[in-house]
């Protein structure tokens, strides 16, 4: 038996390039932290606590105005993708060859419920997931394992039998911390961002490559 863990931003959408404009926005024009367009890219991973914290440090807002940010965030990034929302080239193929093969499926993901509902419903593509883990879900978001091991442990699948579908080197470390092979995928990183990880089997442009054919054999 095996298992396919989705990352969901910039994996199942293609949506990495909108949250990074909505962040340099609002990081430098609201809050004056002065950042390049690479600096913004290279702080995106994590929860966005996280993100704040390692930009400004602990003590520059209480965990209330982080959550306010945040979700002031979301709401643009919302509006702003929402008419471009879709999955990415091949995915619906893709999810409908997996359950047909009743392979079991999970989203792990370091994105809050009110973005993954945002997703989930409008596609509309919740059916396939037997479990989702979300940011309100783990203690420790990527690169640690903590995500891609709880879907595991909640699909009651071995962990080396779960193939995870990643588009940032965080989340690929974070396979590769949880002993899971991985297919990256090159909508926002290019392959020599993963250069560093051994766990990715291969990259892929969207869900229509033939490599992926042999994921059912």
């Amino acid at each position: 038996m095996k298992a396919f863990l989705f990352d969901l931003n910039g994996t199942i959408i293609d949506d990495m390039d909108y949250h990074e404009k909505v962040w340099y926005d609002l990081l430098n024009n609201e809050l004056n932290a002065n950042m390049s367009w690479p600096e913004v890219k290279s702080n995106m991973y994590g929860t966005n606590i996280e993100l704040f914290e390692r930009i400004f440090g602990k003590e520059k807002f209480t965990l209330e105005e982080m959550k306010n940010l945040s979700m002031r965030k979301e709401v643009l990034y919302q509006k702003t993708f929402l008419p471009h929302l879709k999955l990415i080239n091949g995915l619906d193929i893709f999810f409908k060859k997996a359950n047909q093969k009743n392979i079991p499926m999970a989203i792990g993901s370091a994105a809050i419920p009110f973005n993954i509902d945002f997703i989930l419903d409008n596609l509309p593509i919740r059916r396939y997931f037997k479990t989702i883990v979300s940011a309100d879900d783990v203690i420790l978001s990527k690169p640690h394992p903590e995500t891609f091991l709880k879907c595991a442990d909640q699909l009651k699948i071995n962990y080396t039998d779960c193939i995870v579908f990643e588009d940032s080197p965080k989340g690929v470390e974070a396979a590769a911390r949880a002993g899971m092979k991985a297919v990256a995928i090159t909508t926002y990183h290019s392959p020599k961002d993963f250069e560093h990880l051994n766990n990715v089997m291969f990259f892929v442009k969207d869900y229509s490559d033939k490599n992926l054919d042999q994921l059912f054999e």
